[in-house]
């Protein structure tokens, strides 16, 4: 890793996540429908969605800990090769069972694909220049990724417009490119991702199995250690349950204050691609918030401002003031996610990097689930104004959890190294 300079790691990185992101974008669009055409109810389509969600859940950590285990490079190859049989699956299926199948697929390739390749670039950019700012890329990361969703549904917007072709309808022409996308992601995974590993083939892949758990229950037990990095993964317990506010609770406000529920799914669409945009726009920002106030401050500036944003879009009475205040939730959500993020890779060495990435984002997962029911039922109790403003006050109250990790960087500058964090038998278990 360490022949390459940071600029090659920083582009081949966004490059990659471009390619990554872009068969999500092509698929948005039509997955509910394409369902829909193939005869699934919407209570169906909600009960092949639970397949990709546990999988998520369950494989986490295990698959964190394979690819700190095992390499990066052959786990998202892995995750790839899934990804293609799924969208190939997603093409010709037509019953409940082969879209159930599709969606478990999708969650085991998920949970492969959650955080290799961003503790790949982070390795990698500090094995070429230790002390070079990685936060940067990250916020490049977020312009890409917005980038690449949003052509890649205005692309499929294209397609089904185009019609038919032959036997293939217009809604299965999207998921047709998604699978040409992906195949094309693959072949720029093999050429671009260059990965030192110690050995490999059936006895590394064996070694690496029995060794995984190490990792994860190392990862754990730094977790346990150090209180800045369980407060960052405490913010995302405050994160996922506040999401659902702009996530599920969203189209039923729009619906409430235009008072046409038809008009507001209209709105949506458009909607949607918009605060993709934002949320870019908002990752481009991250070099500038670095400067101005900070990793930690800039971090718990903006859970407040989102918690803002959600409070407009709850009590503003107009459907222009409500998805104003979304884009800009997107905006902020586009901006806290790179800081967020190096905050929490200064906390970690390179062979748990992955498995703590998971152990982050497996946080938000049962925090999603529990505000799901907790905001529907308060909506449903009060109103949906309440419930918003609820969550947003989940949300906004995250920021004091930055605090240790401001403290922490005040103390340790400028000499600390990232490991610092790690006991001294920890450090030498390096890759």
């Amino acid at each position: 890793m360490s022949a390459l300079t940071v600029r090659q790691v920083r582009r081949r990185y966004l490059t990659l996540y471009g390619l990554r992101w872009l068969p999500t974008g092509l698929m948005i669009p039509v997955m509910i429908l394409l369902m829909q055409e193939r005869g699934l109810s919407l209570p169906q389509i909600g009960l092949v969605g639970t397949a990709q969600g546990l999988l998520v859940l369950a494989l986490e950590l295990p698959t964190g800990g394979l690819a700190d285990a095992l390499g990066r490079r052959p786990v998202l190859l892995a995750a790839g090769v899934l990804n293609l049989a799924s969208l190939a699956l997603f093409a010709v299926a037509d019953s409940f069972w082969l879209f159930f199948v599709v969606w478990a697929l999708q969650g085991v390739y998920r949970a492969l694909d959650s955080g290799p390749l961003e503790s790949w670039y982070v390795d990698a950019t500090l094995a070429a220049d230790p002390e070079a700012e990685y936060e940067r890329g990250l916020g490049y990361a977020g312009t890409v990724v917005g980038g690449a969703i949003g052509a890649g549904a205005l692309l499929s917007g294209g397609l089904i417009a185009l019609g038919p072709i032959g036997p293939v309808t217009a809604l299965t022409v999207p998921v047709l490119a998604a699978i040409v996308a992906q195949a094309g992601a693959l072949v720029a995974l093999v050429v671009l991702l260059a990965e030192e590993r110690p050995a490999s083939g059936a006895a590394a892949l064996r070694a690496s199995v029995v060794q995984a758990p190490r990792m994860i229950g190392q990862a754990v037990g730094l977790l346990r250690r150090s209180r800045v990095l369980l407060a960052l993964v405490a913010v995302e317990l405050f994160w996922g349950f506040g999401m659902v506010t702009f996530e599920s609770l969203l189209p039923v406000r729009l619906a409430e204050v235009i008072g046409n529920p038809e008009r507001a799914a209209a709105l949506l669409g458009p909607a949607n691609s918009a605060a993709w945009i934002a949320s870019a726009a908002g990752a481009a920002l991250t070099p500038l918030l670095l400067r101005w106030f900070g990793a930690a401050p800039g971090a718990a500036l903006l859970r407040i401002l989102q918690g803002v944003t959600v409070v407009g879009m709850g009590l503003f009475a107009g459907p222009i003031g409500v998805l104003v205040a979304y884009l800009a939730c997107y905006a902020v959500h586009g901006a806290s996610n790179p800081l967020h993020s190096g905050l929490l890779h200064r906390q970690v060495d390179g062979p748990y990097r992955t498995s703590v990435l998971s152990l982050n984002s497996m946080m938000a997962q049962p925090a999603g689930a529990l505000g799901g029911v907790v905001l529907t039922a308060l909506a449903a109790a009060t109103s949906v104004s309440t419930a918003m403003v609820v969550g947003a006050v989940v949300l906004a109250v995250a920021a004091p959890l930055y605090l240790p990790a401001w403290l922490a960087g005040r103390r340790s500058a400028p000499a600390v190294e990232p490991t610092a964090v790690l006991a001294p038998a920890e450090r030498q278990a390096t890759q």
